[in-house]
């Protein structure tokens, strides 16, 4: 008597979507949570900050002051706006098309934070002023000075971006693949043992029957 296999991380039975589909809703709830909170933080800036001298907290460490952003950091690009949206579009397909195989929780995480900081400046630049696909992404933390004069001004959809590359390198860099499966030093793989590979040992009756091997000594004696 055997047992029926179950499914590996590579297979598509239903054993093996179980892990592919808890990672992508974690990959979609982490996205959702980080596009939420963005557009929040934006709506309580644009409410709070506005015609309002910038705030100062932990002694100087961090300022809250509005600002509406054209470009990417230090305002780079502040001429070509247009381009961003298209990039993001880009940014997001890739996603998309990473979910198809994606069962690592870790990487869900990373590209679940990705995707809601690509997803909030996205919407900024789609429906704020001055026009849909060049607007203006509305930023309000800045580091150490209160006009970003050490440190751009930046959103919560930045800070998950950011998050989201650095684990994704970190990921990448102890061998951790988007399919569970992880890379060793020496480029082997690692995946857990399926039962596709070996069977159970057989139990109940079958397990008392004595095989030939073991009855011809016996009958010999």
């Amino acid at each position: 008597m055997t047992t029926a296999p179950t499914a590996g991380p590579g297979t598509t039975g239903p054993a093996g979507r179980t892990p592919r589909r808890r990672a992508v809703v974690v990959l979609v709830g982490i996205a959702t949570l980080a596009l939420l909170t963005d557009l929040l933080t934006k709506h309580l800036a644009l409410q709070l900050l506005d015609d309002r001298a910038p705030v100062r907290l932990l002694g100087g460490a961090v300022y809250l002051t509005l600002t509406r952003n054209s470009g990417a950091a230090w305002s780079i690009g502040a001429d070509h706006t247009w381009v961003f949206p298209l990039i993001t579009i880009g940014v997001v397909g890739w996603i998309s098309w990473m979910a198809v195989r994606l069962r690592s929780l870790p990487w869900a995480v990373s590209l679940g934070l990705v995707l809601g900081g690509a997803l909030g400046n996205l919407a900024d630049r789609i429906f704020r002023a001055p026009g849909h696909f060049v607007g203006h992404v509305v930023d309000m933390v800045s580091l150490f000075d209160p006009y970003g004069q050490v440190w751009p001004v930046f959103n919560l959809a930045d800070s998950c971006l950011v998050s989201g590359v650095l684990l994704a390198v970190l990921l990448e860099l102890t061998g951790r693949q988007r399919d569970g499966r992880r890379v060793g030093a020496k480029g082997d793989t690692d995946t857990a043992p399926t039962d596709a590979t070996r069977t159970a040992a057989p139990t109940g009756p079958a397990a008392a029957a004595p095989t030939a091997a073991d009855a011809e000594p016996r009958e010999r004696a």
